[in-house]
């Protein structure tokens, strides 16, 4: 945030999940207050499958960090950035198979929500 380009920025989105290091009114407030043009967007809760790094880190974890049988520290770095770079030339956009349907299907099975005159009466 001190560098450009988000030194010189009128407005830095930063989106977070609601992990235990950035979430809540403090967090906003520590990060808004030490950076005046960055503001703070928090993921739904509940919603780690809109995370794309969450997402991506689940990937490395498969293919890279599984077994976890690496001789060293420096053998383990080439192959994360290895990968990284590999995973640049050939990663492809996300088919989602999570629909519309699905999502109606997971509410219903959830208790009955009440409608906004029930809220007020």
């Amino acid at each position: 945030m001190s560098t450009p380009p988000y030194s010189k920025a009128q407005r830095v989105f930063v989106i977070v999940d609601n992990g235990s290091a950035h979430r809540g009114k403090r967090s906003i407030d520590r990060l808004q207050g030490t950076w005046r043009n960055l503001i703070l967007v928090h993921t739904p809760v509940h919603a780690s499958w809109l995370n794309q790094a969450e997402i991506y880190f689940s990937i490395v974890q498969r293919k890279v960090l599984q077994p976890n049988d690496f001789a060293d520290l420096d053998t383990l770095e080439r192959q994360l950035l290895a990968f990284g770079r590999s995973y640049e030339q050939n990663a492809r956009p996300f088919e989602w198979k999570f629909t519309r349907r699905d999502l109606n299907h997971v509410l219903d099975k959830l208790e009955p929500r009440q409608t906004p005159q029930q809220l007020t009466a």
